[in-house]
């Protein structure tokens, strides 16, 4: 009997890109989600190894290019799929070249990925046009001083602070006009992105106490900068924003934050379960499908998905709403209704809360409406405001449990202090809930952490708090709310009223 002889797998050389993992290429994020073993540089950005999946072996590549090489072959010898993770852009680096060049001699296929080079990103996220002509240089080494002196266009140097001084007295020394412009960019690309304007004069005093890898970019291409420059210009750019959020619920807001240039934090305050009996629920779904009810009003996404996990489980769809009228209390909900393919009758024309839905819902009328009977699904802390109302409309309420929201574990200790002592330039909340329980869990945020607050009733609670509520959106949803803070936040600046960004670490998304 012979032995099944195992196919190899593959070995894949890919770029990681300067930093950003926005700029991370397509072909690049489907090799880390199949990747069954990643061999990582130390300067991969945690952002991007962040992107591997849970349960896969990441790791450090370790010895000369021989011995990374030697294990990358062994382990698809025995059927992995391997992804050598470097950082920027793979066959620019020599130590990497060799290493693929060792895999070529081998019977082991392999793959090249390129990554968006730092040489050309790091100037274009620091709003610097390089133009058609450039040079580029790594001046960590050896340097041909005389002929980047000579070089026609605009240079990109890659250096540390230590190297600053030799490259500014070494292109003076070969005919650089001191005064000319010069652009130096520290963690480009990252949250953290800092750039310092200067000239070849001025280069080492102005940016020489700089941190970590720099790109330094010289020539008149950087007097264009200011006109250019949106990457740290945005409203929310270099800001700590606390998003108290349940996980699954933190990602859009996280999102849209980091499009206005800040830093999400994500605490869970709440998480979201069953109800202690599902005999409610399941007396309602029945009741939909017999034609019990006139109207289902949803309150939250959470109750959306509530009423949808419990379809799930009976084998119902979007058929059983047949006959029924849904209302939403805002255009999020509404959103997440319509993703099942159903269009909500009524969602509040004007203030998106449970008065703005009761303004506009239609009192029960005996001869046009068949049935008198409002399914009202929701948390089990809710509020009485929308039920009242809509008994004194006339309406016969089944008042139900969706889903309980229970107060989520305290964060990590310097997370609690950060709240508490102004760490973060803002939080964003959306339910009084989440007011509730991040001041139950660490306590009330500082006096100089603006607080942003979804709508009315939110904002209520704060200032139950003693929080004072500094904006507060015309509609009651997450974009609506973050882009508020961004335009608050770009008329502080405007007035003065803001210091320029802080210094900051490149973080790890959440």
């Amino acid at each position: 009997m012979t032995r099944a002889r195992k196919t190899p797998g593959r070995v894949a050389f890919v770029g990681s890109g300067p930093g950003d993992t926005g700029l991370l290429t397509v072909r690049a994020r489907d090799l880390l989600h199949k990747a069954e073993l990643v061999v990582t540089d130390p300067d991969v950005p945690a952002e991007v190894v962040a992107l591997v999946p849970d349960g896969v072996e990441v790791r450090p590549a370790v010895g000369d290019p021989a011995d990374v090489a030697k294990d990358l072959v062994a382990e698809a010898k025995n059927g992995h799929a391997v992804v050598r993770l470097v950082a920027g852009d793979p066959l620019t680096l020599d130590s990497v070249v060799k290493e693929a060049q060792a895999v070529s001699k081998t019977t082991i296929a392999f793959d090249v990925v390129p990554g968006v080079p730092a040489g050309t990103a790091v100037p274009a996220y620091a709003g610097v046009a390089l133009g058609a002509v450039h040079t580029e240089a790594d001046v960590r080494g050896v340097t041909d001083w005389a002929g980047l002196a000579a070089a026609p266009g605009t240079l990109v140097l890659h250096a540390t602070g230590g190297h600053l001084a030799e490259a500014a007295s070494s292109l003076v020394e070969n005919g650089v006009a001191p005064q000319t412009p010069v652009a130096v960019t520290c963690d480009g690309t990252g949250f953290g992105q800092r750039t310092v304007d200067t000239t070849l004069a001025s280069l080492a005093a102005d940016a020489g106490d700089l941190g970590g890898p720099l790109v330094v970019t010289v020539g008149q291409a950087v007097a264009g900068r200011p006109k250019l420059s949106w990457w740290e210009s945005r409203a929310l750019y270099g800001w700590r924003v606390l998003v108290p959020r349940t996980k699954e619920q933190a990602g859009a807001m996280s999102d849209r934050l980091h499009s206005h240039g800040a830093i999400p934090v994500e605490v869970p305050t709440i998480s979201v379960e069953p109800p202690r009996s599902p005999a409610q629920m399941e007396r309602s779904v029945k009741g939909l499908v017999d034609g019990r009810y006139q109207w289902v009003v949803f309150t939250s996404t959470n109750a959306v998905r509530a009423v949808w996990e419990k379809f799930r489980e009976f084998g119902l769809d979007a058929r059983a709403f047949s006959g029924v009228k849904i209302a939403c209390v805002g255009e999020s909900t509404a959103a997440k209704v319509r993703g099942f393919g159903i269009i909500p009758e009524l969602v509040p024309s004007g203030e998106q809360s449970s008065e703005g839905l009761l303004a506009d819902f239609p009192p029960y009328d005996d001869i046009l409406d068949p049935v008198d009977r409002v399914l009202l699904p929701r948390a089990d802390i809710a509020t009485e405001t929308l039920a009242a109302g809509l008994r004194e409309r006339g309406w016969e309420i089944d008042d139900v449990t969706a889903y309980r929201t229970v107060r989520a574990a305290p964060p990590p200790a310097d997370t609690r202090e950060m709240i508490k002592s102004g760490g973060f330039d803002a939080v964003c909340f959306t339910s009084s809930s989440t007011v509730r329980n991040l001041v139950g869990i660490a306590g009330k945020p500082h006096t100089r952490t603006l607080v942003a607050c979804i709508g009315p009733q939110t904002a209520e609670t704060a200032r139950e708090f003693g929080l004072r509520v500094d904006v507060q959106p015309e509609d009651a949803n997450v974009p609506a709310l973050v882009d508020a803070l961004a335009q608050h936040a770009a008329r502080l600046r405007a007035e003065g009223a803001l210091p320029p960004p802080r210094k900051t670490k490149r973080l790890r998304r959440s």
